[in-house]
């Protein structure tokens, strides 16, 4: 089952065929059927790979999804991977909704292969010839064994040894010795591990394809007075579409008329509904509650919010974590270093020593078998996939497995306070003159410099002096981290903090009554003047977040040791505000370079930071900490390309919970690996020792390989 998903156009170019000129090289991506082994799927990229007139082939096993650049014909490309025992189609045919396990292959020969060992087993406790018993195991070894074989020997044209070429031999082997039995049953269950494994996978992988799917295929589009049903694809921006009550949202885009409620926890993971009128963005895959609204299409289907986040979502499953990256190298040298020590146990004691040779060579079987790193390979990514997947389902974007792990170690917390720990919208609670001007003359003024500058400060101060005549200004610039400055009427006139003015040449200290008492109420200082004189101050106050305080607690029982606030604003107002979140540390009156030095002292100090901010603002910073999480993200491009891991809701609530979610990984991942490894020492001991046999091998790897499966899985659900 493979997809093109490239969208660059190029997939369709025809296929290029013996004798034909080669065709122009296009990267299509195909959607796998059957892919249930980590170490599987790099031999099938391996084999992928090798073809003539494949450029490079890449599987993500999270996603069973493979890309290819290549000049070859799909066709060619699906037999390939058929050959290599799996199925195959392109991202962009139509799905089969008929297809389930009656038309799996490999769940019929399961069925063909139990059957088939269960009258075996029958016709021997009747006493029924040897020879038809033996015909009878034969066939379910047959039946269960076929397509493993045929993965397993078709990886020795480019020296790929996996664990179907591993199981493949060990049933030849029992063959030959006469262990007919135990032939059969090692193929039917690793048949049966094999199908159960796939369906648990394939049943993680739909949970998260499921999110793309929730934006609908078609949407009512306004052409004047009249209505018409077209689909997605066919819809460009600048359209204008319907949505009624009940329907969800096809495309992003803005409210041009109505009113309503949208229910955006597909996006955000927010329970509540949220509010919509004319203006107000709204985003495809979300759910209309009541109201008729009529939208403006401002992104293509292709280049929605809800596409970028599949797509994060798809390229951060198929990062390797480091404990992966460690599992993945480990298991190259591990396979053929068992093949050595197998065929070295089967034919060493017989050559060198005069042992009988049937008792060893079946050793060497049951230790070729029990050795299969299947389990051990599939104990990471199983569960970085689960437990990514979950973050995205409740508005969490983790950008990767390495991320995912290296969150949950960090001991220190560090926060922009404007729009991170505050809303970010101030309002302008003060205007004191110093200089001759009223309150009304001095709140124009400021807001004759200020209605340039997008700081939301600035944008405070325009709206308290809405209704007011400003003057023409011009020359506007921005001083980072001070404030702004623009010639009005002529004269250079500053609006910025205590530092500014300084700077300037200005001597405070009579001011100083007057610019406490505002810090000290949390309110942040606006000096209003020129470089000789001070017209006065203008005061603004931001409110803390609902749940600021709430989230800080949370961190605190997540287990992080150090909270910190890193704000531009002077130091009173900042202690105001560290007081109210009862934090361990706050850094004030910071350029943006100082927030850079403050995380890296920080990371120093505590073996590594997270920074959060709202991603675009605090880039240099969220760049500097180890981890760099931005909030309120859900249709910022930039955040969701910039950020480690980005929050889609302005909810800090959120972050404690995935760092809880980390920490949970990293101790299943542990969990899976020393159970993998444990499972596999028992068995070698217990094979040299005499007590086990092929089958019980078999069983126990394969069900170690289920276990691990199914205990990665768990992550999928919500944390208690």
């Amino acid at each position: 089952m493979i997809e093109k998903a490239c969208g660059c156009g190029c997939c369709g170019a025809a296929a290029a065929t013996a004798g034909a000129a080669p065709a122009e090289e296009g990267m299509s991506v195909y959607l796998l059927g059957g892919l249930d082994c980590a170490d599987c799927a790099a031999k099938l990229e391996k084999r992928i790979a090798a073809l003539a007139g494949v450029r490079q082939a890449t599987v993500n096993f999270a996603t069973a999804k493979m890309a290819v650049a290549h000049t070859l014909s799909d066709a060619a490309i699906i037999k390939a991977v058929e050959r290599a025992g799996y199925r195959a189609r392109r991202a962009d045919a139509p799905t089969d909704h008929a297809s389930g396990w009656r038309r799996d292959p490999r769940t019929l020969a399961t069925l063909a292969s139990g059957l088939l060992l269960a009258a075996a087993v029958g016709l021997d406790i009747l006493g029924a010839a040897a020879g038809w018993t033996a015909a009878a195991y034969a066939l379910a070894a047959l039946a269960g064994g076929w397509h493993a074989a045929r993965t397993g020997l078709s990886g020795l044209r480019s020296l790929t040894f996996d664990m179907n070429f591993l199981m493949t031999v060990a049933v030849i082997g029992a063959a030959a010795i006469g262990e007919w039995s135990e032939g059969a049953m090692v193929a039917f269950l690793f048949s049966l591990g094999n199908t159960l494994q796939t369906y648990t996978l394939d049943k993680t992988r739909r949970a998260v394809r499921a999110l793309m799917e929730l934006a609908p295929s078609e949407a009512t589009v306004l052409d004047g007075d009249a209505e018409e049903r077209r689909a997605v694809a066919a819809i460009s921006p600048g359209s204008v579409i319907v949505v009624r009550p009940g329907e969800r949202i096809a495309l992003d885009g803005v409210v041009s008329d109505g009113h309503s409620a949208v229910d955006e926890a597909a996006l955000t993971g927010e329970s509540l509904p949220v509010e919509k009128k004319a203006g107000d963005a709204v985003y495809a895959g979300t759910l209309n509650q009541y109201g008729v609204l009529a939208i403006e299409v401002t992104n293509a289907a292709a280049d929605s919010t809800l596409a970028k986040i599949m797509h994060l979502v798809e390229e951060a499953q198929s990062q390797r974590a480091p404990s992966q990256q460690f599992v993945d190298k480990f298991a190259r040298y591990y396979t053929p270093a068992v093949l050595t020590a197998a065929a070295a146990v089967m034919v060493l004691p017989w050559l060198a020593f005069g042992q009988p040779f049937a008792p060893w060579f079946y050793k060497g079987l049951v230790l070729l078998v029990i050795s299969c790193p299947c389990a051990l390979v599939i104990s990471t990514p199983v569960s970085v996939v689960a437990a990514i997947g979950n973050a995205s389902r409740r508005g969490v974007l983790i950008k990767g497995g390495a991320y995912l792990e290296k969150l949950g170690a960090l001991r220190a917390v560090t926060f922009d306070k404007t729009g991170t720990l505050t809303h970010g919208r101030p309002r302008v609670t003060d205007a004191i003159p110093l200089g001759g001007l009223t309150c009304e003359q001095l709140l124009a003024l400021a807001a004759a410099v200020e209605k340039w500058s997008e700081h939301p400060v600035a944008q405070a101060i325009v709206t308290a002096a809405a209704g007011l005549e400003l003057k023409p200004a011009a020359a506007f610039r921005a001083l980072v981290g001070q404030g702004a400055q623009a010639e009005v009427e002529g004269t250079v006139v500053y609006v910025g903090n205590a530092r500014l003015f300084t700077g300037l040449g200005h001597d405070l200290a009579r001011h100083e009554a007057v610019l406490a008492g505002l810090e000290e109420a949390g309110k942040t200082a606006m000096l209003v003047g020129t470089a000789e004189i001070i017209y006065g101050v203008v005061a603004v106050a931001d409110t803390l977040r609902d749940d600021s305080a709430d989230a800080i607690a949370a961190l605190r029982r997540a287990g992080v040791a150090h909270v910190a606030m890193l704000t531009g604003d002077n130091r009173r107002s900042a202690e105001a505000v560290a007081a109210c979140l009862k934090l361990d540390g706050v850094h004030s009156e910071l350029m943006p370079a100082d927030k850079v030095r403050v995380v890296k002292d920080l990371a120093d100090r505590y073996g590594g930071v997270a920074m959060v901010g709202d991603g675009v603002n605090d880039a240099p910073a969220l760049a500097a900490a180890d981890i760099g999480v931005a909030m309120g993200v859900a249709g910022s491009d930039a955040a969701l390309e910039t950020a480690d891991i980005a929050l889609m809701a302005d909810d800090l609530g959120k972050l404690a919970y995935v760092i809880r979610l980390s920490r949970k990984t990293v101790a299943v991942i542990k969990e899976n690996i020393i159970f993998a490894i444990a499972v596999k020492a028992v068995f070698v001991v217990l094979t040299f020792a005499g007590l086990t046999n092929l089958w019980l091998a078999v069983f126990a790897d394969t069900g170690a390989s289920l276990l691990v499966t199914l205990n990665g899985i768990r992550l999928m659900r919500k944390l208690a």
